[in-house]
Parts: structure tokens; C-alpha cells; sequence
């Protein structure tokens, strides 16, 4: 195989790989990539390697996805070999004949490889919109803030962060993972969201119990039910954060509002000891995004944007625009 075909393989495989193990959207998969690699070879070694990388993969095994997107998936991938022409797969029919065979759950699992290659995996609701909150799935705005902190490790290294609407926690897991703060504090509101928070940061191998891990890189965790709107100061100041974040919570007008709120009172119980404070969210409706900066100047609260990165680690939806900003309270 000529090096640049090796390349081109290589990549194609580590799409694969991240897009599946993430569950996402079977369109945003390099499927014309691979209809054209197949069409030069007929060799079967690129498929039995991207079932490894997907329904085989170690993680996926452990903690699979939905059954319907294995099944999907599969069906799309026997679809591509077939039209290539190519001899029949023995793995790839054995591979969707045990999907079909299995049970449905409303729970599913989704993972996401960090730069060690190291998994976080997080037990999702199937549904967008389940028990009434949209905190049970992960959206790309918490892709983006992760990934951003992996880039900015120094900001969280040794301090308190206390992240606001931690929904299914990706963020926060990612954070605890590469970027050694202190301690990490996941909030929500929702008994739902917070149960399956729990469920995650355990899932993860990371403790809830004081003192329990002997790692001195491993950061105390705590999950505490934070409603944004019945928040008081002296129940606020016990967090004690040097960093405050949120991801993709700006998506309707009165959660906008409750948020610049919870700030307001975050600062007023911190004196000179102000948090930094980053706020990441996808762009949506513009007016939302307009809101959110009209309510910060009207609280007082000055922010920049933070400079955009590049979006290669995890895997996006098509067409996200998403940003950061940094406020100063």
C-alpha cells in the first residue's frame, strides 16, 4: 500500500472511529471516502479494520451504542460493500446478525477518546428530550469547551472549578482528566440530570466519596443540585470556585436570564476573590446570543471572546457555530 493510500486509510479509520463511538449522525460519516477506497481495492482488510474501530472496538464492546444506530450503521456499511461489487464479509453479516438479536434500551452509550486515547464514556437518554430536560445528552458546545480546556490546561491546574448545568457531564469529566484541578464541583437541577451525572463521573472511575482516591492528580468531585433561580448567596458561597463554567445553556430566553442572574449573586459572595468565568454555546438563534450580552452589560458584567480553536479532537455536528466567552464579574 503506497504511504499516502497508508495516510488516507489511517484518517479514515480515525473518523470512523470518533463518529461512532460518539454516535453521531450516520450522514456526517466520510462514507464517499470510503465508497472510493473500496472501488481501488478489494481487499476486505479496510472493512474488518473499521469494524474493530466501531461495533468491535474494546469500548463499544464494554459500553455499546443504541442498538437501533448499531443496527443503522451496519445496514449502511453492508450497503457500501455490496455496491463495491466486492465478495461477501463473513464479519460483517455476523456483526449485524447479533445486533438484531439484541434488546432496545432507552439508555445508550456514547464515547469520546481524549488525546492519551483514553475514553470518556457517558450513559445518555436516546431521546433529546427526556423527563422533561434537554440535560440527558451531550451537546457540541460542551464538546468545545472541553476541548478547549484541554488546549488551556493552566486555567483549571490546582483550582476549584464549579461548572453550572453540567448536563450528562462530558466537560467536566474531560477537565478532570487532563487538566488536574483541585477540585470539580458538577451541578444541575434536574433529579433526573443529577442521577445520571453521578452514574457518569462513577462510570469514569472518578470518586464521590472524600478522601477515597490515594491519586494526588485526581480532583476531589462533587455533584451538587443547583437551581439556578432559588440560588442564595450563602448557598452559592460554600462552592468557594476559582473558575466558573457553562456549556450550552443559553437556549431560550428565561434559562439566559436565570444565568446572568446566578453570576450576579456569585459575585457579590466572593469580594475581591472574583472566579474567571468561561461560558461556551452553539449559535442557534442570534437573538438569544444578543440577549445574553444585552443582560451581562446591564448587570455590570464586562466579557471578551475567547479565541476560537480548531475543533479537531472530538467529533461535531455539521455547520455548529460555537463560541466562548470570557466574562469578568
Amino acid at each position: 500500500m503506497a504511504p499516502e493510500k497508508s495516510a488516507g486509510c489511517l484518517h479514515l479509520l480515525w473518523c470512523f472511529e470518533r463518529r461512532f463511538l460518539a454516535a453521531r449522525a450516520l450522514r456526517s460519516f466520510p462514507w464517499q471516502s470510503l465508497e472510493e477506497k473500496l472501488r481501488e481495492s478489494s481487499d476486505p482488510a479496510l472493512l474488518r479494520d473499521i469494524l474493530q474501530k466501531t461495533v468491535r472496538h474494546p469500548v463499544c464492546v464494554r459500553h455499546p451504542p443504541s442498538v437501533t444506530y448499531a443496527r443503522s450503521f451496519l445496514s449502511e456499511l453492508i450497503k457500501k460493500h455490496e455496491a463495491a461489487h466486492a465478495e461477501p464479509l463473513d464479519e460483517l453479516y455476523e456483526a449485524i446478525a447479533e445486533v438484531l438479536t439484541a434488546e432496545e434500551s432507552a439508555l445508550c452509550h456514547r464515547s469520546y477518546l481524549l488525546p492519551s486515547g483514553a475514553p470518556i464514556t457517558l450513559h445518555e437518554s436516546t431521546a433529546i428530550v427526556s423527563h422533561g430536560t434537554t440535560g440527558l445528552v451531550t451537546w457540541d458546545a460542551a464538546l468545545y469547551l472541553a476541548e478547549w480546556a484541554i488546549e488551556n490546561p493552566a486555567i483549571f491546574s490546582h483550582r476549584t472549578v464549579l461548572e453550572l448545568g453540567s448536563g450528562a457531564g462530558l466537560t467536566g469529566l474531560a477537565i478532570c482528566k487532563t487538566c488536574h484541578p483541585r477540585a470539580y464541583v458538577f451541578s444541575d437541577c434536574h433529579s433526573h440530570v443529577l442521577k445520571q451525572l453521578r452514574s457518569n463521573v462513577l462510570l469514569n472511575g472518578l470518586s464521590l466519596e472524600p478522601g477515597a482516591t490515594s491519586d494526588p492528580k485526581s480532583p476531589m468531585v462533587t455533584v451538587a443540585q443547583l437551581d439556578w433561580d432559588v440560588a442564595t448567596v450563602p448557598q452559592l458561597s460554600t462552592f468557594q470556585p476559582d473558575v466558573v463554567i457553562a456549556a450550552d445553556v443559553l437556549y431560550c430566553p428565561e434559562v439566559t436570564v436565570s444565568l446572568v442572574r446566578v453570576l450576579q449573586r456569585l459575585r457579590t459572595c466572593h469580594g475581591d476573590h472574583t472566579p474567571d468565568v468561561y461560558v461556551a454555546f452553539t449559535v442557534r438563534n442570534p437573538d438569544t446570543c444578543q440577549l445574553f450580552t444585552t443582560e451581562l452589560g446591564q448587570a455590570g458584567i464586562p466579557w471578551e471572546e475567547a479565541p476560537p480553536h480548531g475543533q479537531t479532537l472530538f467529533p461535531y455536528e455539521e455547520h455548529s457555530e460555537m463560541r466562548i466567552l470570557k466574562l469578568t464579574l
